[in-house]
């Protein structure tokens, strides 16, 4: 086995937690990073070191995701948004009727000095795996994997206006849990 291979063999780990938390379906991650180890494999030169191995092989199997989210399209489509009707809506804990919030958010100070940190977004992983399984699965095609909403809207049958109202409930709860798991504890 190459240098070359014993790298990919090492980020495999890395990239089917990276396809588990985009699919939230263990088959099909094993299926994409499968996919993209052997897409990588076949393909040694195209990688060039541009780049590093790992934003590489990201970059091959977030391909490889849409192609399985597409491919899976029925099973996917059947959002089941029952499980958020159950949960507390948090646009009626988080504003007042006016539409100021009910509580100041937290201070986060200047949060793109934590972007760099692994283990922010160790949490911010977590907390995005702790969403409801159809607010997880939109927000990460829309802000992990870039689709654009209309691409979202017709691979899952959704109008925009749902679109829009459940990514806004996504971003909330991730708000609420980065200031509990995060940025209340960096700052104290």
């Amino acid at each position: 086995m190459t240098g070359f291979e014993q790298q990919i063999v090492a980020l495999q780990d890395y990239l089917l937690k990276f396809a588990r938390l985009q699919l939230r379906n263990d088959a099909w991650a094993e299926d994409a990073v499968s996919e993209t180890v052997l897409a990588a494999l076949a393909k040694p030169q195209s990688f060039g070191n541009r780049s590093q191995l790992k934003t590489w092989l990201v970059g091959i199997l977030k391909h490889k995701v849409v192609d399985a989210l597409r491919h899976h399209h029925r099973e996917v489509s059947g959002l089941d948004s029952s499980e958020d009707e159950r949960a507390e809506p948090l646009d009626a804990i988080a504003f007042k009727v006016d539409g100021h919030f009910a509580e100041q958010p937290a201070d986060w100070g200047n949060p793109e000095q934590h972007t760099s940190s692994q283990q922010f977004f160790e949490i911010l992983e977590a907390c995005a795996s702790k969403l409801p399984a159809s607010q997880g699965r939109l927000f990460l095609m829309r802000e992990w994997l870039e689709l654009s909403s209309e691409e979202i809207c017709k691979e899952l049958q959704l109008t925009p206006t749902n679109l829009y109202v459940q990514l806004h409930r996504a971003r909330l709860r991730l708000r609420e849990c980065l200031e509990l798991n995060w940025f209340t504890k960096a700052s104290a």
